[in-house]
């Protein structure tokens, strides 16, 4: 059995890679996060507290895992915070990943670096793997400064770029741009929504299975890993209505430019996939479907 070493696996992608590795059962896992395990499922797999930016705590935990490969999905993810927090951002997301690639190389381990449609300005999607970054905000700076990091440094390594994810986490402690929506039709308010925005939605499990079909395929290059359906964010949003049979007319289109975000957004982002449902076999589910496996997990989190 190959040792997968997993960081973040508190968040959103990192319990779900748990989940699908405890679900395919031919893995010795450690999943690493930053605090104690915020999974409900605590079997199965070994747990240890990492913070991505000591040094030291990534230096001790691989000399005790030995791990054959690892997969890097922890970083610093709100886009507007590392614009307000430049240093925790940078710390995060760049020097930390200096750290995951040196201990990588260290014991001869596989890294699959996960990344964001966040390194392009948005003026040209959707993007093929070989696009040059131009990122339009600290995030999508300090996640292309990563991959250069990744690509430069690294022995062995896939870098699989990915476009807002969403699911439903333990616990239900954390939102996304899906559980907004429907929480916010649902209390009937009139709600403003960008339609000069574009995206490739990715349900978490997708990403995950990427995740995993580069690990299991010792994977090497850069990859697309998102959603099937390109679309509009006012139009995510209105799709979430119309699964939810949610009132559409209370939803306001807005232009990007009147929201006052400290952060810039790349307007038109999307992926092709080609290469990775060729390479890895990727076949990520069409959106709705995504909602039907997104809204069982609400009921079974409710009952």
């Amino acid at each position: 059995m190959k040792k997968l070493l997993i960081t973040g696996s508190n968040g959103l992608l990192g319990q779900k890679l748990v989940y699908a590795c405890l679900k395919r059962g031919n893995i010795q896992l450690t999943a690493t996060a930053r605090g104690e395990n915020r999974l409900i499922t605590q079997t199965g797999y070994d747990y240890f507290p990492m913070d991505i930016g000591s040094k030291a705590d990534i230096d001790a935990i691989f000399e005790r895992v030995k791990p054959d490969a690892v997969i890097h999905a922890a970083a610093m993810t709100n886009v507007d915070a590392c614009e307000t927090d430049k240093e925790g951002c940078v710390l995060q997301n760049v020097t930390a990943v200096q750290y995951i690639v040196d201990a990588c190389n260290k014991y001869n381990a596989h890294l699959i670096h996960v990344s964001t449609d966040f390194i392009f300005d948005g003026e040209n999607g959707p993007y093929d793997e070989e696009a040059e970054a131009n990122p339009v905000s600290y995030y999508g700076w300090s996640k292309a400064e990563a991959e250069k990091i990744v690509k430069e440094n690294s022995k062995d390594w896939a870098i699989l770029r990915t476009i807002l994810v969403y699911g439903l986490v333990d616990h239900m402690s954390r939102t996304n741009v899906v559980l907004w929506a429907k929480g916010a039709l649902e209390k009937g308010n009139p709600i403003n929504v960008v339609d000069d925005q574009f995206r490739m939605p990715t349900l978490a499990e997708d990403l995950a299975e990427g995740c995993l079909l580069a690990f299991e395929k010792h994977a090497n290059g850069i990859f697309n890993i998102s959603g099937k359906d390109y679309m509009s964010v006012i139009e995510l949003v209105e799709r979430v209505a119309d699964f939810y049979k949610l009132d559409k007319s209370i939803i306001n289109r807005v232009s990007s430019s009147t929201l006052n975000q400290p952060a810039k957004r790349p307007p038109r982002t999307g992926f092709n996939l080609d290469k990775s449902m060729r390479v890895l076999g990727y076949n990520p589910r069409k959106f709705e479907d995504g909602l039907a496996i997104l809204d069982q997990q609400l009921k079974a989190a409710t009952s």
